[in-house]
């Protein structure tokens, strides 16, 4: 039975359980195929270079045949080609997060390597994102802890929250915002992410956000990041920016719209609970994300969109083997597994409008146990 009740029906959604499970970790492991947690590098290499093939092959058609096309149908092509580049990208660039959890193989220069090539390619750090992603997996759902999708208090909103959320064009204004600067804002400015004592970067080594053994790694994705800066910048010497940023640059966007636009809808949902640190416990933090079903474009996402649920659990199981997995463990999580399966854009305009910050319950005892809300 789905965790959520009524969501296409318009009745009240009904709210993932937050007690304690009547289960433990290790029962749901025990649910899954031992074979689903093997890592196999063959097989992950043979995503990979699928994505790969299919990326070059939309290069090779855009900057080979597009010129060729009568005027008017270039300016249906290269849209075209932008959609469908940023979406197989955006597969490659979950690979390349599968290296972060050490999910692409059993040898972890294999996947460092890997991740440092791909996500660098992406303008992504690839080891200080590892760094922080592996903190919001350890405190997903703490109100105290968590390190990125913070909610905030009642008290912490800012007076122009009740005038964007209150009308449609504010609205439309905080998605436009979020799904093409959400990303770098965040990597550059911890937009939306832990609050820290002093400013916070990921392209900073000495940033609060690593510890001092971490510093030579965050150096060296640095280095990956100006690596391809320069081999932008004398491509555009060489080609032309407009042809840098027909080629890489709008998928990129693309690629960071999708990122941001699946990570926010897996973990912001009414029926989604917090936890401050007299109730949080990492496995019902785990618990408090939601799988979503993005269509066709779930494998083309390697099925990061309606797994998550399972990839917190388990966080090193390959994405191929997550679905499976998915499978096995809902009998053992009842209703406390969480799937909706609204459509992407309808969901997406429900939770910026009735997620806006998080506060406890007046009518249950537990005050630790925060929900989403919208009123002022």
């Amino acid at each position: 039975m789905n965790a959520i009740m009524g969501v296409n029906s318009g009745r009240m959604l009904e709210r993932v359980p937050h007690t304690t499970p009547p289960f433990t970790l290790s029962q749901i492991k025990k649910a899954i195929p031992p074979h689903c947690f093997k890592r196999s590098l063959l097989r992950s290499f043979s995503y990979l270079l699928h994505d790969l093939f299919f990326a070059s092959l939309f290069y090779h058609v855009a900057t080979s045949y597009f010129h060729l096309l009568p005027h008017p149908l270039s300016y249906l092509a290269w849209p075209l080609y932008w959609i469908f580049q940023g979406c197989i990208c955006f597969g490659i660039w979950i690979l390349a997060h599968e290296c972060g959890h050490h999910a692409f193989s059993d040898h972890q220069w294999v996947d460092d390597t890997v991740g440092l090539v791909f996500h660098s390619a992406f303008l992504v750090p690839y080891f200080s994102w590892k760094f922080s992603h592996r903190r919001h997996h350890s405190n997903i759902g703490s109100i105290e802890h968590e390190e990125v999708y913070v909610p905030m208090l009642k008290s912490q909103t800012p007076w122009f929250s009740k005038y964007l959320n209150n009308n449609p064009l504010g609205r439309a204004l905080m998605l436009v915002t979020l799904l093409t600067v959400g990303w770098p804002f965040y990597l550059a400015f911890n937009l939306s992410g832990k609050p820290y004592e002093r400013f916070a970067c990921h392209y900073d080594p000495y940033s609060p956000i690593f510890s001092s053994s971490e510093r030579l790694q965050v150096f060296i994705s640095d280095v990956g990041i100006f690596t391809t800066i320069f081999v932008l910048y004398q491509l555009a010497a060489a080609k032309g920016l407009g042809w840098v940023l027909c080629v890489y640059g709008v998928p990129l966007v693309v690629v960071n719209g999708f990122l941001i636009l699946i990570t926010y809808l897996q973990h912001t949902h009414p029926a989604l609970p917090h936890y401050d640190s007299s109730e949080w416990d990492w496995l019902r933090g785990a618990l408090s994300t939601v799988d979503r079903d993005y269509g066709v474009l779930n494998r083309v996402f390697h099925n990061i969109t309606d797994t998550h649920v399972v990839h917190h659990l388990f966080s090193t199981m390959p994405h191929y083997n997550a679905v499976e997995a998915t499978k096995a463990v809902k009998p053992i999580l009842g209703e406390y597994y969480c799937v909706d399966d609204t459509p992407i854009v309808k969901a997406l305009w429900r939770e910026v409008k009735e997620c806006v910050y998080v506060e406890p319950d007046d009518e249950s005892p537990k005050k630790g146990v925060f929900w989403y809300n919208n009123k002022f």
